[in-house]
């Protein structure tokens, strides 16, 4: 499927280690995320990351189709992930929600698609449903008929229109709920988290790695600074002086340094950039290693600090962060 390296997943299926990010904050025209896309698979990205939560899949589906239609790419060198969004945990809302997707971008079947968060909606078209206080109205499905309940992840993937099956901000209690399930026919293959220099994911890291389930980074830069989700006041991660002063010594960008660090801990790397160049420079990740001491240097700049700790629904149950993993 693709040139540059990928890892094996726990199905058989092999998942590309860098992917272009293609979330972008409400304020950045839709169509960006179309040019983006394409600027991306023309430098070689061949891992797209996309969300129906996003609104952009028509535009990103564009993309790919005019990259396929132009030769540059085949539909078979592609591994486009989408996610299952919370307003479609319960078992009959799961199917539907994939083929909306799949036909908005306009794709016979997803490499991965994933449930976005564990915390759950009230089921229906509204995305983030709210009551008259503004609060948002919760649901509470069981996250286990979510994967393996009629017409569910499982189904979807047994019917050809996902190849591969996983999660997305679960923390390990959560992962276990699927992992331990009577009758579990497919093992999540990925956990997609926040993953950075400040908050290096050690300890989640390593329950993937026993359960053979690939960890994959989102907010790999520190990330878009969303006035609606993040707190301003937060340090920005590209601005780090020992970030910066290793990536000088290595002659590279503080990006490229902060993305090699996860790709060398066998993480899956997303990253998102409307720069045609700096999409460019994120993707040259390949032609250096950064040697052990490096390594341990950056490791001890972890801070735990999560950019996006999602305190909108922090009272849900099944809110993810209040453990520590």
């Amino acid at each position: 499927m693709s040139v540059y390296p990928c890892l094996l997943m726990n199905d058989g299926n092999r998942i590309p280690v860098v992917g272009f990010g293609t979330y972008a904050p409400d304020k950045i025209p839709k169509s960006l995320a179309e040019d983006a896309t394409k600027v991306a698979i023309e430098v070689g990205y061949r891992h797209i990351d996309g969300a129906h939560i996003y609104g952009n899949e028509v535009e990103v589906g564009r993309a790919i189709k005019k990259k396929i239609e132009d030769g540059t790419v085949k539909r078979e060198d592609l591994f486009f992930t989408g996610k299952l969004w919370s307003n479609s945990h319960t078992t009959e809302r799961v199917r539907p929600a994939l083929e909306k997707s799949l036909a908005d971008l306009q794709l016979d079947y997803l490499d991965l698609y994933i449930i976005h968060t564990p915390v759950e909606l009230k089921p229906g078209e509204d995305l983030m449903p709210m009551d008259e206080n503004q609060k948002p109205i919760y649901h509470n499905t069981d996250i286990r008929d979510t994967w393996s309940g009629p017409t569910a992840l499982e189904e979807c993937k047994d019917a050809g229109l996902v190849k591969s099956i996983g999660v997305s901000n679960f923390n390990r209690k959560q992962l276990e709920l699927i992992l331990n399930k009577p009758g579990l026919k497919y093992k999540p293959v990925c956990n997609q988290v926040e993953c950075h220099v400040y908050l290096n994911q050690k300890k989640m890291l390593e329950f993937c790695k026993s359960h053979d389930i690939i960890l994959v980074g989102y907010s790999a830069l520190g990330s878009s600074r969303d006035e609606n989700w993040i707190d301003q006041s937060s340090p920005v991660l590209l601005e780090d002086p020992v970030l910066n002063e290793i990536a000088r010594k290595h002659s590279r960008t503080t990006a490229q340094v902060a993305m090699r660090f996860l790709l060398q801990r066998g993480i899956v790397v997303l990253a998102k950039s409307f720069n045609p160049v700096r999409i460019k420079q994120n993707f040259q990740l390949f032609d250096f290693q950064l040697p052990e001491e490096d390594m341990k240097t950056i490791e001890a700049l972890n801070k735990d600090l999560r950019y996006d700790p999602s305190f909108i629904w922090k009272d849900h149950p099944k809110y993810p962060f209040h453990d520590e993993y």
